[in-house]
């Protein structure tokens, strides 16, 4: 299964739209793009297998495999980027602001009872992850293209 990501980009963090099949699954929230440093960035625009995964902190959440540079990227509830996020990708029902949303632990376990079952058949989820633009008009976005 393919999955799509697409972003918009703005100082105070990256907002993005869940699709599968051109059909919008959630909103998405995560830390401004800032050359993929760790800690600090959202991860670079590719395409991405997805795990299950678990820890004591998080339960049941998906891992985003390879990124470039980077390790535990995490797809997990949280509302807030810059508080809460620390490269990884939240699941929201509504943006409410850059970086911000709301009610991402109920939109994140709906997206875990439909992706679980997809890899418990042994079957690969990828998450292709986008810019909502061909060119970026975002100085210092330079590096999605």
């Amino acid at each position: 299964m393919e999955l799509e990501l697409i972003r918009t980009y703005y100082p105070e963090g990256t907002n993005g739209n869940l699709l599968s099949n051109g059909l919008g699954l959630c909103h998405t929230i995560e830390l401004p793009w800032l050359d993929n440093q760790h800690g600090i960035s959202c991860i670079p625009e590719g395409r991405y297998e997805l795990v299950k995964r678990w820890s004591d902190s998080k339960k049941w959440h998906l891992l985003v495999c390879d990124v470039p540079n980077r390790d535990l990227i995490l797809i997990h509830p949280a509302n807030d980027a810059l508080k809460e996020l620390k490269g990884c990708i939240a699941p929201v029902t509504t943006l409410t602001g850059q970086g911000k949303g709301s009610d991402s632990r109920i939109v994140f376990n709906k997206l875990k009872e439909w992706i679980y079952p997809i890899l418990e058949r042994n079957e690969k989820v990828f998450l292709n992850i986008k810019s909502d633009q061909d060119e970026h008009s975002t100085e210092g976005n330079s590096a999605h293209t």
